[in-house]
């Protein structure tokens, strides 16, 4: 049984063989906009209390 996956940009199911070239996207289409999104930086990863310029050097109290 092939494993079925949700397109990550339309949501489309994709089998995940290697029949798929696009894989895990459903078409060039949808790789490309991914794609464009990743240059314009819309995916980002949070960050949480980043240290401050300098602040690492302060010791633990």
């Amino acid at each position: 049984m092939a494993t079925v996956v949700d397109c990550p940009t339309c949501g489309t199911k994709v089998e995940w063989n290697e029949k798929n070239k696009f894989r895990p996207f459903c078409s060039e289409r949808c790789k490309q906009i991914d794609l464009g999104a990743w240059a314009e930086e819309k995916y980002t990863i949070p960050a949480v209390n980043l240290p401050l310029e300098g602040e690492d050097d302060k010791p633990l109290q």
